[in-house]
């Protein structure tokens, strides 16, 4: 579905030039559930955003079914990240004065004109409460971030990140925010959707124990993949090694 060729990415710091990615490759299958891990400054939440367009790379190319995506401009790109990509954050990102329901319509009202909004403001609120069922939330539509918990939150935006009905869920840190017993279940509802939807899940974390339950694991070091295994086939080596 998605190959990453050659990227180098570096960004400028004060007056320091840091290398970020160095020629890195990865591909993508369609309707798997992949986890991004590493230590931190290994370049996963930068590849994260290259994947989804939210930033360009310096060099090499980033290919969504054989048509290159990294050097859109302009109109296509911003509708490459509009149907395309889904994303959610470490920090939720939803507006404090706006109630659940209004969060989750946010990509409609940024993605239709005015007249637009009004001609299927209907349409757009009915599939904006079934996200916020399909995530749980149903009964939340009138609360406002102040008054829901981290979990629900970020069950929020997972609703948001749906609403457009993308093709691939980008997920950074989905769980970084939270405890533990809640961030599982944010797993869960995305391996959910991965399963029951055919998602494209691809989810940067640091907790190894969650990218274990997903079909696959990619360990980035110095801005490169160093390693691309099945978590069944990790988990053979380790036993190996211990006995």
């Amino acid at each position: 579905m998605l190959v990453v060729d050659n990227l180098q990415k570096s960004y400028r710091r004060h007056a320091e030039q840091v290398q970020v990615l160095h020629g890195l490759n990865l591909t993508v299958e369609s309707g798997e559930f992949l986890s991004i891990v590493g230590a931190s400054g290994s370049g996963k939440s930068t590849l994260l955003h290259l994947m989804g367009a939210l930033d360009a790379p310096d060099s090499g190319r980033i290919s969504l079914d054989g048509k290159r995506i990294d050097n859109l401009r302009g109109r296509a790109r911003d509708r490459l990240r509009s149907r395309t990509f889904g994303y959610v954050f470490q920090f939720y990102h939803l507006l404090p004065e706006l109630h659940a329901l209004d969060n989750v319509l946010m990509p409609a009202y940024i993605e239709a004109s005015v007249l637009g909004w009004w001609g299927s403001r209907k349409e757009w609120r009915m599939r904006a409460m079934a996200m916020l069922d399909r995530v749980g939330l149903g009964h939340r539509w009138k609360h406002k971030p102040r008054e829901m918990s981290g979990g629900e939150m970020q069950r929020a935006a997972v609703a948001r990140a749906l609403l457009m009905k993308p093709r691939m869920l980008l997920a950074d840190e989905p769980t970084g925010n939270l405890d533990v017993e809640t961030g599982e279940s944010i797993v869960n509802l995305l391996k959910e959707l991965n399963a029951e939807e055919q998602l494209t899940v691809v989810m940067v974390t640091h907790n190894l124990e969650l990218a274990r339950g997903t079909d696959r694991i990619v360990r980035m070091s110095g801005g490169r993949v160093v390693e691309d295994e099945k978590p069944a086939i990790l988990h053979h080596r380790l036993l190996s090694a211990v006995g």
